[in-house]
């Protein structure tokens, strides 16, 4: 027998489907040309003002009513700053601090019986770009950048990989 016991919880990122980026009117569509769906915005430039997809947070609420968690009635973004090669901004526009769902759960099957994973939140933000390595070169692809995610957080309720 292990001193160890598995205990799990997983975020899990999902791309909500919309016509256009999180903060900006350019394209969500996946599969363009390199660097052909961006705008100053999804890059940060100077001056830029990002403006909310009100059809994001629709259907973000409709996940989050899914998945029986409370909607909070008063929420904001932040500005996570971190450097990485393929976030373009330099930060990162999340509301994870006042994430839209809370206390909410999912009920799966394992092994025969019914359980519940409970949800600790559900926020939204915005991808990054896309990494490309390919030999000795590596190259961005900012067509990602500002794409709108739903991140699902839960509990840490899992205790085998079943």
């Amino acid at each position: 027998m292990s001193a160890y016991q598995t205990t799990v919880g997983i975020e899990v990122h999902c791309e909500l489907k919309t016509k256009s980026k999180m903060f900006s009117a350019a394209s969500n569509h996946y599969g363009g040309s390199a660097n052909s769906n961006i705008n100053p915005i999804d890059l940060g430039y100077p001056g830029t003002l990002p403006t909310i997809n009100e059809q994001a947070v629709n259907l973000a609420i409709r996940a989050a009513l899914a998945l029986h968690c409370h909607i909070n009635q008063e929420m904001y973004f932040d500005r996570k700053n971190y450097f990485y090669p393929d976030l373009p901004k330099g930060y990162q526009i999340t509301q994870a601090r006042t994430p839209i769902g809370v206390d909410g759960y999912v009920m799966i099957e394992c092994n025969g019986q019914e359980k519940k994973i409970r949800i600790h939140d559900i926020h939204m933000e915005e991808d990054t770009a896309k990494s490309i390595h390919q030999g000795s070169h590596s190259y961005l692809d900012f067509n990602r950048a500002g794409v709108p995610l739903l991140e699902i957080v839960t509990e840490a309720d899992m205790k085998s990989s079943e």
